[in-house]
């Protein structure tokens, strides 16, 4: 089969950073879907992982955490799908990826995919998606329309992330949702996604929301950038407040929430399939209930970019655009 990766970790400017290459089929496993893949999108950690892992000796890695594709076959306990199903999903961080022509993935981080959608646009939901319901519904622990009288402050409102994230917000909850952007055309994508307000988060924070007149917020979605910005955090949070994060950084200086009693929440979408936890099938009915959302009007696609076939010189692009950051919504690459 055709695909996409990588024997050596490095820079992108490497010759060898990403390749076309051919590689076998993957044999499914019992918990299995087999898919033929048709359209990918692109995330950061497609990025960190190509700087930084090393595949075993001899194998290549495929990256890839996000596609849609067509189900060619099941495993044996596998149940709920069948064979031509469509179905769209995020995958697991310790299995090879979506940027290749078929993907074994475990049935129960899957889901039928938005049918209202186009393939590109559907392909550009799973990760961001369930990074962002998990973060808000289980580790801020936000209930369905629930959050009146709360606010929530989402730093780098017009990323993948950012933009399901503010949709999930203002449309299943009361919560006043504030985006930031450092520049005018994603301020305007971010107000398009739902965000009651707009603040700079390349200018001081606490002087803007008291503009808006926000003494202090409930809640902070840091999606990037953290560490730049944590003492801005403390200064606007309210007292009891909550910080969620998802980026990496190399340390932060936690005894400067304890004054405010601030709590810190991590979210990492690919816990529940790298550890298999008991509850790992949530992540499967999240997407489910996601795509009821999609096609009855309620959210819709977060695609930015769609760069064509999916192929080494235009993942080359993607990646080249992700680490720019200067990426709005998701990149999207459809076909073969």
């Amino acid at each position: 089969m055709k695909a996409v990766g990588y024997y050596t970790p490095g820079d992108l400017e490497r010759d060898d950073a990403l390749t076309d290459m051919e590689l076998p089929r993957p044999e499914p496993g019992a918990t299995d879907l087999l898919v033929r893949v048709s359209a990918i999108a692109v995330n950061p950690v497609d990025t960190k992982i190509r700087r930084n892992r090393a595949p075993e000796q001899g194998q290549a890695q495929v990256l890839g955490w996000d596609a849609v594709g067509i189900v060619e076959s099941v495993g044996s306990q596998v149940a709920g799908f069948a064979p031509g199903d469509r179905v769209y999903y995020a995958g697991a961080i310790n299995r090879p990826g979506s940027n290749a022509e078929y993907q074994a993935v475990d049935y129960r981080i899957a889901a039928r995919a938005p049918s209202s959608l186009s393939d590109a646009q559907a392909a550009a939901l799973p990760l961001t998606t369930i990074t962002a319901w998990e973060l808000l519904f289980d580790r801020l622990a936000v209930t369905e329309g629930g959050g009146k009288g709360q606010s929530l402050l989402v730093i780098g409102a017009a990323g993948g992330v950012g933009s399901i994230l503010v949709q999930l917000a203002r449309q299943l909850t009361q919560l006043t949702v504030i985006g930031t952007a450092a520049r005018a055309e994603s301020a305007d994508w971010v107000r398009q996604h739902g965000a009651h307000q707009v603040i700079d988060h390349s200018r001081p924070m606490q002087p803007q929301l008291e503009a808006l007149g926000l003494d202090g917020v409930t809640m902070v979605a840091s999606l990037t950038h953290t560490s730049e910005h944590f003492e801005q955090y403390v200064e606007c949070l309210a007292p009891q407040g909550k910080l969620a994060l998802i980026d990496d950084f190399e340390s932060l200086d936690i005894l400067k929430l304890k004054p405010k009693s601030l709590s810190l929440h991590w979210e990492f979408m690919f816990t529940r399939s790298l550890h298999q936890t008991p509850d790992m099938a949530e992540q499967g009915r999240l997407l489910a209930r996601v795509a009821e959302l999609v096609d009855a009007g309620t959210l819709r696609t977060t695609l930015g970019e769609h760069f064509g076939t999916i192929n080494a010189a235009n993942l080359r692009r993607a990646h080249a655009l992700l680490e720019s950051h200067r990426a709005r919504g998701k990149i999207v690459l459809e076909g073969f």
